[in-house]
């Protein structure tokens, strides 16, 4: 019997557990819902980060060396940019440039979004269904001491370096998830919190009206897996902004931005000593190794996640794909 398995997720670590993923489930057995509130203008072209990065990771072609982009990339574009006087912080290789360039075609084509995600997707051979988690502009806004910043000016341009004092998502309170987000979310037979920063990659997509009420009406299991392991996140910025929402950085902080809709919470052997704690709120804690540095380690934590979502429900645990 083919399974649903719905996944939230964005940035390094999403793309990394989605990695650990396809090696274990069919592909045919994973929607992804993906964050876009990183998406921006870039010489005029839609580049859509997080959706690109999951699209590529499911293709096999994602660079190992850099965790974003197309492997044996090439950057000579970018190099003659530099001397035409444009822009290039935000660094676009040769081979990515051309999902850019294919998915602006799309779009001007009159295509949706989420219909030039899957065209893409079919291209490059993949099976997973892949849902922007929404087919409007949501822009995700770093608000600090020098004014309002979008996400890829705050995080690659200025390399997370300012004190953050709020993060808005820019037109969310305008958009609609597709009826595809919200069929998937109730027909799963689990959904799964990638270890993604919880403000800034899965915020944007819980900020979407509909999605999160989804999530707290589901009768799937809703399992999530920390970004945080012993106090402090993995990679990148989660803990200055889940101190800007309010939230203590630790696997409690987690818990605590998904409380109203979370059933399960996967966290690190190193967090163990809270987990009864967090058990005594009514959320299943289950512990294992979060950190992915090996493919090997990615492989072993979809594996300790899907287990616990199946522990808490009753369908088959994951086989190898």
């Amino acid at each position: 019997m083919r399974r649903l398995i719905v996944v939230l997720t964005g940035g390094t670590g999403g793309a990394k557990f989605v990695d650990g993923l396809r090696q274990v489930v069919p592909q045919e057995e994973l929607t992804l819902i993906v964050n876009t509130g990183d998406d921006l203008d870039w010489w005029g072209l839609w580049v859509s980060p997080d959706l690109d990065s999951i699209t590529y990771v499911l293709a096999g072609v994602l660079s190992k060396e850099r965790g974003w982009g197309v492997t044996e990339e090439t950057f000579h574009c970018l190099q003659t940019m530099r001397r035409m006087g444009q822009p290039t912080w935000f660094q676009v290789g040769d081979r990515d440039l051309a999902m850019h360039l294919t998915r602006t075609k799309l779009l001007a084509e009159g295509n949706t979004l989420t219909r030039a995600t899957a065209e893409i997707a079919v291209r490059l051979g993949v099976k997973a269904r892949i849902l922007p988690m929404s087919d409007a502009h949501v822009e995700t806004r770093i608000l600090t001491p020098l004014g309002e910043l979008s996400f890829e000016e705050y995080f690659v341009k200025r390399r997370f370096q300012d004190p953050v004092e709020a993060v808005l998502f820019a037109g969310a309170e305008e958009v609609d998830p597709s009826p595809e987000i919200l069929r998937a979310i109730r027909e799963a037979n689990a959904v799964l919190l990638a270890p993604s920063n919880p403000v800034t990659s899965i915020g944007p997509i819980l900020a979407v009206p509909g999605i999160r009420e989804a999530l707290r009406e589901t009768k799937s299991i809703v399992a999530a897996i920390s970004p945080i392991v012993g106090g402090a996140p993995i990679t990148g910025p989660a803990g200055v902004l889940m101190e800007s929402q309010g939230w203590p950085v630790s696997v409690g902080g987690v818990a605590q931005a998904y409380r109203d809709f979370l059933d399960v919470l996967v966290i690190d052997h190193h967090d163990a000593a809270v987990a009864d704690e967090l058990r005594r709120t009514g959320l299943q804690v289950h512990c294992t190794n979060t950190i992915m540095s090996s493919s090997e380690e990615k492989v072993a934590l979809a594996r300790a996640a899907l287990d616990a979502a199946s522990s808490a429900s009753n369908w088959p645990a994951a086989e190898s794909a």
